[in-house]
């Protein structure tokens, strides 16, 4: 048995506060690698491990935190993971000696894994057993896991802790006011799963104060007879004259580890904003009292988990839906959201596209990164002013996954069925290249986010109520250098719930027909992206600055054009011909031509004009 584990079920022990707070306080610039200060400024953590032992803390945390490949590589220190991590043991220990125990301090991979971004499970784990590996041959007593905000990550992190080392693991989430994870996930719901996944100590640490994690405590109480952890912020920072500072006091503190402890908290401490005065004034509190009964009592009738319901028959999820499973060759005509406030031209060309049979409108959102009206709010008009149906594109680089689930439910009740998921475009390519881009997921997250939706989970697989019946789309590249890549993310979005595809704009017959063949696979059908080039300067533009191929016989054909208007004219019937090559392989077409009506109706003349092709039918779940 462990020092660690025999202390913590005879006693409250006194966990140390923020390591970045007091960097920060001495003058460490927020943009520095905190964990390679172990190498370049050793006396400096030392320093403060020293402070928060000389308040009492008798756990005191590595320096360690994001010393974990991925986070290390973006600063240019992978290299450096092994040396970084075991200079944080030896620097906590010189600072404590035997009489504290040292704690190796984890956290997140600071990026997404699956189902929401490209990490598999096996990757992460495998990170974490690393750093893992190191801490504990480095000497650390226990292992922490900190400010996990999703059950999968931190579910990996321990599966990695466990499989390098026999050391005790204190795994903690981080939850918001509302009590729940990033992932949605309910505080009680975490603790139900760290408890079946064996942590030692299972508690909460950062995002909130004193008040919200007590609340958020007492729900784990209530499902688990593990020794509770608690590390609050102190408080929400507040802006003053510049600074974000934190206004908690360390009596408020104190206060609160008193909760904590009836609460069922064997290990008390504090995160953000938390300073060695904090610290000081819940060990006085704890010296001056002993543990007694637990306040709040474990309810043996734990709620069972979300079940997932089964998605909406395909057909059923829209009028688009029903022909894509009918195996109807579909047409969709794109239309950006105008820059003002007045949709009058938008909705003038929707109409006259439904008059002559698209089957959709497809609104982008945000292209180039440009600010426009909403394409939501386009599309509703769309369908309840014109009657047609809209397929809306809705990207990642806006929203956090909170809102994205607040958007898609609020568009679902609106009206909207058909999505096509994107990435997005990165900001520095539209008109505000310094505004910041959020990026919590990638398109393959958030097809996963919507499957969810579909099944009436949200991310977290709580429910939501109802479910949605969403037409789930995505998109590919046909020409993307990286090929073995655009294959790997295509093949990770039907995973993650994909009912249909979308590529973009395609010139070559040959490329399509290799990206097809190479997807022969799965079983969604993919629509063509067409784009009549109007000009050699907007067909360089694709090849050269929108990196979309264009093949030297279509640049030499629009070169030789006599003049504009028979370059717009050999744009069309280019774009006439690749509907013509594409069509006995392809779902449908989407046409691009950024306001050209004309050229917009002599394409989809064409691509209704044959008949229809066949495909392979859509998978129904």
């Amino acid at each position: 048995m462990s020092r660690f584990l025999d202390e913590i079920r005879a006693r409250v022990l006194v966990a140390d506060g923020a390591m970045g707070t007091m960097l920060y306080s001495k003058g460490i610039f927020i943009n520095r690698c905190f964990d390679e200060l172990n190498l370049s400024l050793p006396d400096l953590v030392k320093g403060i491990h020293e402070e928060y032992a000389q308040a009492g803390a008798e756990v005191i945390e590595t320096n360690t935190f994001g010393a974990n490949a991925y986070r290390l590589e973006r600063h240019g220190f992978a290299e450096k993971l092994e040396e970084i991590n075991r200079a944080g043991v030896r620097l906590a220990r010189a600072a404590g000696g035997d009489r504290v125990l040292v704690a190796g301090a984890m956290g997140p991979l600071g990026q997404q894994i699956e189902p929401l971004g490209k990490i598999g499970f096996d990757e992460a784990r495998a990170a974490f057993r690393r750093q893992a590996e190191v801490l504990a041959d480095a000497g650390a007593d226990l292992l922490v896991l900190e400010t996990f905000g999703t059950l999968p990550e931190i579910r990996e992190a321990l599966a990695g802790a466990r499989a390098a080392c026999e050391l005790p693991v204190v795994a903690q989430m981080t939850v918001g006011d509302d009590g729940c994870a990033l992932d949605g996930s309910s505080a009680a719901e975490c603790a139900r799963a760290l408890d079946e996944w064996g942590a030692d100590v299972i508690g909460l640490n950062c995002s909130v104060g004193p008040v919200a994690m007590l609340e958020s405590l007492e729900a784990m109480a209530r499902v688990t007879n593990r020794p509770l952890a608690a590390q609050p912020n102190a408080g929400l920072p507040r802006n003053v004259e510049g600074r974000n500072l934190y206004l908690v006091s360390p009596e408020y503190m104190a206060d609160y580890a008193r909760f904590f402890i009836t609460a069922g908290a064997r290990l008390v401490g504090g995160c953000c904003g938390t300073t060695p005065e904090h610290i000081r004034w819940i060990r006085n509190y704890v010296r001056s009292t002993a543990p007694g009964k637990r306040r709040v009592e474990v309810q043996r009738a734990a709620a069972g988990g979300a079940q997932a319901l089964p998605p909406p028959p395909l057909a059923s999820r829209s009028r688009l839906a029903a022909r894509l499973a009918a195996r109807e060759f579909l047409t969709l005509i794109e239309i950006l959201p105008p820059h003002g406030s007045d949709p009058a031209k938008e909705i003038a060309s929707a109409r006259l596209f439904h008059e002559h049979g698209v089957d959709a409108i497809n609104i982008p959102d945000g292209p180039r990164a440009s600010a426009r009206m909403s394409n939501q709010a386009l599309a509703v008009m769309l369908q309840q002013q014109v009657g047609v149906e809209a397929v809306l594109h809705y990207c990642c680089r806006d929203r956090n996954i909170i809102s994205m689930q607040s958007d898609l439910l609020g568009a679902y009740a609106l009206g909207i069925r058909n999505l096509i998921l994107i990435t997005g475009d990165p900001p520095k390519l539209g008109n505000y290249p310094d505004a910041t881009a959020v990026f919590d997921v990638d398109a393959i997250g958030l097809t996963h986010l919507v499957s969810n939706l579909n099944h009436g989970l949200d991310l977290g697989g709580n429910p939501v109520g109802s479910q949605t019946g969403f037409l789930i789309g995505v998109g590919a590249n046909p020409g993307n250098p990286n090929f073995d890549e655009e294959i790997k993310r295509f093949a990770y979005k039907v995973e993650a719930g994909a009912d249909y595809c979308v590529t973009q704009p395609v010139f070559d017959p040959a490329m399509l027909d290799r990206f097809l063949n190479a997807i022969a696979g799965f079983s969604i059908p993919v629509i063509a992206g067409i784009w009549p080039l109007a000009s050699l300067r907007q067909a360089e533009f694709m090849a050269n600055e929108l990196r979309v191929p264009v093949p030297a016989a279509v640049l030499d054909r629009l070169r030789h054009a006599a003049d504009a208007e028979a370059a717009r004219r050999a744009g069309l019937e280019t774009a006439i011909e690749m509907i013509g090559a594409a069509r006995a392989r392809v779902a449908g077409v989407q046409i691009s031509v950024l306001g050209r009506n004309p050229a917009a109706l002599a394409l989809l003349a064409a691509a209704r004009g044959t008949p229809a092709a066949s495909f392979t039918q859509p998978a129904q779940s």
